[in-house]
C-alpha cells in the first residue's frame, strides 16, 4: 500500500505580490525552497488563510533573501499582497516508511524569513 503524506509546508507565508501576465505558478524565495525541501517545478498546494481558497500549482525559484512569495498567472487571482498562505507539498511512501516519516514544517516571520519554533 502507498500513502500520500505531507512532505513539507511553509506555514503562514505572507503573499508579497501577484503577476497576472505569466503562465502560472508560485515564486518562492530560494532560501525557503531549500528549507522546505522543494524543487523548482514541484507541485504544491497553496492555501489562502484569508479567503479559504486552495489551488494547485508549481514552484518557481525567486532570489534568495528576497522574501518573495508571489502568485503568478491565473493563480494571481487567488490572493492579494498581505494574505497569509500555507504552501504544502506531499510525497508517496509505502506503509512502513509513512509510519516513520516526519514532515518538514517551516515557520516564517512577517517578512518570510524562517524562524525557529
Amino acid at each position: 500500500m502507498q500513502r500520500l503524506m505531507l512532505k513539507s509546508k511553509i506555514h503562514r507565508a505572507t503573499l508579497t505580490g501577484t503577476e497576472i501576465d505569466y503562465e502560472g505558478s508560485i515564486s518562492i524565495d530560494e532560501d525557503l525552497i531549500e528549507k522546505a525541501d522543494l524543487l523548482p517545478g514541484e507541485q504544491v498546494h497553496v492555501l489562502n488563510v484569508s479567503t479559504g481558497d486552495r489551488i494547485i500549482t508549481y514552484v518557481i525559484k525567486a532570489p534568495a533573501k528576497s522574501g518573495t512569495v508571489m502568485l503568478n498567472g491565473p493563480a494571481a487571482r487567488m490572493g492579494v499582497p498581505g494574505d497569509p498562505l500555507i504552501i504544502i507539498s506531499y510525497c508517496q511512501l509505502d506503509d512502513a516508511a509513512a509510519r516513520r516519516h516526519k514532515p518538514i514544517v517551516v515557520h516564517v516571520d512577517g517578512k518570510n524569513r524562517p524562524v525557529s519554533k
